[in-house]
Order: structure tokens, then sequence, then C-alpha cells
């Protein structure tokens, strides 16, 4: 029976390199997955192409790209969503990049576009969650991008692409993609595609599967962390994947990782919706058949969603952070009344609601304000954080934090303040058939 060998080369923008430099070089791959692209980062890329050219893509991508490409075998499919809101820049930089080295000669680059459906969307599409619509959002809205399936990468790859180049597809469909392209599967069949996707869900936060994220102290130890080994899967015709990783790098793969991260992100295990597949993990098995060494069969699906997701980026004005901290005996009061002298200034000085000003104390309550620590700590940061469309309004409240060096408690040092203009991100549907997503064969 064949097998067709994936790995997953990156779980984030922001991955470590060297894994997939090791899986390329030591993996014996038929395809290596860089997944980039988190559910605010294309809103964050949207809004930068609209002010600069070129910065639409992940730019790191390059750089992630040429450290493993001196080790990649000539049979290796390279996908990645890395471009973003410029999935045909990215690929004209790869191609660049590629002509450039004795190991990119020959490989042909393709771009998919489409899942941009900001003109497509209608104005009275619900946003998930609430009661208003696209409308509301007004000139707040910065980007809508449809999460699309594996179909066109599968295009892309039986055209001859070497290297495809994404924007926001839907991570598990870029591992689905190489996978059903070898096996002969048929995208719009969800039960062709119920396998490659579910390794695809498997995959995409690369390390999570290995033992990252997994690993809590003493209670689940993880050997090799500092030395993490990225997963790949070997996934048979029968749609039967073993799961492992390159021998002597750290990390492990057991059932339990494996189960963790088959409930990552999961609201009904009975219907994961997925692009290509609605997902029902009720009879999966995982079996360990061998030292990191997980056997996942027995995926099946309850047909596809008619409408896709779409992640839409709305402008959500300046974060602006003012924090200051205190240690030693008594800092956990002196912090409260730094907290209490900025919030009764804003007040009785500036006019304005306290109550826009949120006030917290790290190390003491700020991650869970619902708990009553015991006992005092021995130092804690006292941070006022607000946000607003007018930055001036932002701009105060750095001055009244860092003017608590000398009009506040004794004892207050280190004052950090930070403003960032911030771009959220909310849920609404699109119908599938008001998607159409393309190839674009750059080289």
């Amino acid at each position: 029976m064949s097998t067709y060998r994936i790995g997953a080369g990156s779980g984030f923008a922001g991955d470590r390199f060297e894994p997939a430099e090791i899986l390329a070089a030591r993996g014996d791959l038929d395809a290596l997955v860089f997944e980039c692209l988190a559910e605010r980062t294309i809103g964050l890329a949207q809004q930068r192409a609209a002010t600069a050219a070129g910065a639409g893509f992940d730019r790191l991508f390059l750089d992630r790209l040429a450290g493993a490409l001196p080790h990649l075998s000539s049979r290796t499919r390279v996908l990645t969503n890395a471009g973003a809101a410029d999935p045909i820049g990215l690929a004209r930089s790869v191609v660049d990049l590629l002509a450039a080295h004795p190991r990119g000669a020959g490989r042909r680059v393709a771009a998919i576009v489409g899942d941009d459906v900001a003109a497509q969307l209608p104005a009275d599409a619900r946003i998930t969650g609430t009661d208003l619509t696209i409308a509301d959002l007004g000139d707040r809205l910065v980007s809508a991008n449809a999460y699309i399936g594996a179909g066109a990468a599968m295009r892309a790859l039986e055209n001859g692409a070497d290297v495809v180049i994404t924007g926001r597809m839907g991570d598990a469909a870029l591992f689905a993609a190489p996978i059903a392209v070898h096996h002969g599967w048929d995208d719009s069949a969800p039960d062709d595609m119920a396998a490659p996707t579910l390794v695809g869900h498997l995959l995409e936060c690369a390390g999570q599967l290995t033992g990252g994220y997994f690993a809590d102290g003493g209670r689940k130890v993880v050997p090799g962390l500092a030395t993490l080994g990225f997963p790949f899967a070997d996934v048979a015709s029968d749609g039967v994947a073993e799961f492992g990783k390159v021998e002597g790098t750290g990390g492990l793969i057991s059932r339990a990782t494996v189960l963790e991260q088959l409930l990552y992100e999961i609201d009904d295990p009975a219907r994961y919706k997925t692009p290509d597949a609605t997902l029902d993990l009720g009879d999966v098995r995982i079996d360990e058949v061998g030292a990191d060494r997980v056997r996942v069969s027995a995926a099946s699906a309850n047909g596809r969603p008619e409408q896709l997701k779409v992640s839409v980026g709305v402008r959500d004005g300046y974060l602006a952070i003012g924090s200051i901290a205190y240690a030693g005996r008594g800092a956990r009061e002196r912090a409260e009344l730094a907290l209490r002298i900025v919030r009764e200034r804003w007040d009785v000085v500036h006019g304005r609601d306290p109550l826009e000003v949120r006030a917290d104390l790290q190390g003491y309550n700020s991650l869970r304000p619902w708990h009553v620590p015991v006992g005092d700590p021995a130092e804690v940061r006292a941070r006022l954080s607000l946000r607003t469309f007018d930055r001036s309004v932002a701009a105060l409240l750095h001055r009244e934090v860092e003017a608590l060096y000398t009009n506040g408690p004794a004892g207050g040092g280190g004052a950090d303040l930070s403003l960032k203009e911030t771009v959220g991100i909310v849920s609404t549907f699109i119908d599938r058939d008001r998607v159409a997503p393309r190839v674009e064969m750059v080289s």
C-alpha cells in the first residue's frame, strides 16, 4: 500500500526555523507545509498592504524557505499560506529566491487567489455572536477573507506546481491538498477529504503535536523541548496515518499529545466544520504503535458546510498601556493606591468616566480577576490600559502613569508605556458558491 509523507514546517508565523530544516534534510518528505497565518494576521497584512507595497505577505517566510531550501529533495512539494493578503507578491519573491539557488532551479511556483471576499460579502451578513451586520462596521472594515478549501491548491499541484502560495486557505486544507492529489481523492467528496483533513488538523500547529504547549511542569514532562522536532505523517491510501518525528530530535509523540491536538479548537467533535468536510471525530482511533509513533484511523465526514467562514478584520482604534512596578513589603497596597490615584484623576481632573480605564495588578489578579489570591506578592506591577479611537486620550493615560514616579506611592519604578493601533477580528459566513478561488501559475 503506497504512503505519502508530509511534514509540518511551522505552526505560526513566528515559529522556529531549524525544525523545518531538519525535516527537509532527514525527513524524506513528499511535501513540507508552512502554516503561517493566524486569524488576526491576515487583517494586519491587509492593513499593511494598503499602505506599503510588498507588505501584504509574510516576508519572514523567505528566510524560512531559504533555510530549508539547501536540504529539500527535488520531489518535495512546498505549500504555505504565508501569502496572506498578497499571495502573488510572495510567489514572485519566491521565484527570485529559487532562481538564485541551485536547489531551486526548475521549480514551478503557483499562487492561489480568490479568498478575498470583501467585494462579495453581503452588507446584511450577520457578525457571528452579535446582532450587528457587516454594514454596521462602516469604514472600520479592513478585510474579509474566506477560509477556502483544498481544491485550488490541488489544481495547482496537478498542473505541476512545486511551490504553492496561498492566502486564507483553511489550515488543514494546506495539508489535505497534496495528500489528496497523491491518492487521487476528490476534493468535492467529503468522504474522500475526511482523512487528509484530519491529518492536516493534527499537523497544522507543528510542535504542538510533539509536546510543545502540551508540556506542563512536572505533571506532563516532555523531553528536549529546546530541540523540539516537528511532526510528519505517513498517509496510506486507505486514509490511515502514522505520525512520527525525526529520530534524535526533542519532544515526544504519544496517544496523549495526539489526543490533545485532536480536540484543539474543537467545539462539537461530531461536527467540526472545515471547508472540505464536516468532520465527525467520534469514531477516530488513536493507537501507539512504537516509540514516538502513533497511528490515527477511522476519520469520517458528515457532508461539508454550504457556507464558508469569513475572517473579517476591523479597525479597532488604539490600545494604550501604562504600568509601573512596586516591590517589597506592602507592594500590593502601594500598587492599588497607584491605580486609585489615576482613576480618581481621570474623573475629577479630566472629567472622563473612570471605568473606561482598566486597572490590573500583574502578578496578583490580572490574568484571573475572579480569583482571590492568598497572601501578598513580593512584587507586583500596576497596569492601566484603555482602548480609544482618540490618540490624545491614549497620550493622557501615559502622562498620568508616568507622573506616578513622584506623585504616587513610594518605591515605584520601571514605568513602561506602549501604544499600538489595533485590528480586531470578527467572523461571518458566506455562501460557498459566492467564493471562486483560482490558480495563478507564476513560473
